[in-house]
């Protein structure tokens, strides 16, 4: 079974709405974006949370001393790298760090198992419509899957979900724009559309 991500939460009702759809956990981008969230706000949502729910929170080339503060200070179970940052860097971080992927930025095998970090995430290249190259991606995350625990992101819908499960039985999906109303803001009938439609292959 799948587990199930919701990323870019910027407020409390958001985080709820997720975790009662059936979320796993609650990703919270802390690098420029439209999402970009504060530690102030980050700790005011987290603190409503209820218990066994990931926080992760994503980040891209920042300082290492400044995300290992903001896990302490934010209560993260996680940190979800999305820049250049080395094997050193992400050895850090352990056991709390996954290292992002693209087509694009994806390395060599030899150099993708200097990485020793928990998953792998494979996300779609910056400026990538939603379908563009859409199955290229899953078949580039599932070749991942031979060398560690592999996440699936990047233009993820409640349409296209299931395939992508089916394709590449990953440890978890990840989802931010595809069940937006806006950037920041998600669409409460596709949230709960994406959840339903990833777990429907639970029994399979």
């Amino acid at each position: 079974m799948a587990r199930i991500k919701i990323c870019g939460i910027t407020n409390k009702e958001d985080a709820l709405a997720a975790i009662e759809c059936g979320a796993d956990a609650l990703g919270f981008i802390f690098a420029p974006s439209p999402r970009q969230v504060t530690a102030s706000t980050v700790k005011s949502i987290v603190s409503k949370l209820p218990p066994f729910v990931s926080k992760v929170g994503v980040f891209v080339n920042n300082d290492l001393e400044e995300v290992q503060k903001t896990v302490v200070e934010c209560n993260l179970d996680l940190v979800q790298l999305h820049g250049d940052e080395s094997p050193e860097y992400c050895a850090a971080l352990l056991p709390k760090v996954v290292k992002v992927f693209t087509p694009e930025s994806f390395p060599p095998g030899e150099e993708l198992t200097l990485y020793n970090v928990t998953a792998y995430m494979i996300d779609k290249d910056k400026g990538d419509s939603a379908v563009e190259n859409f199955t290229s991606l899953l078949w580039l995350a599932r070749l991942v899957k031979s060398y560690g625990t592999v996440i699936v992101a990047g233009g993820l819908t409640p349409e296209n979900v299931k395939q992508a499960i089916e394709i590449v039985d990953p440890y978890a999906v990840d989802v931010c724009s595809g069940i937006e109303a806006e950037p920041g803001k998600k669409d409460h009938e596709k949230l709960r559309s994406f959840i339903a439609a990833a777990k429907s292959l639970e029994s399979l």
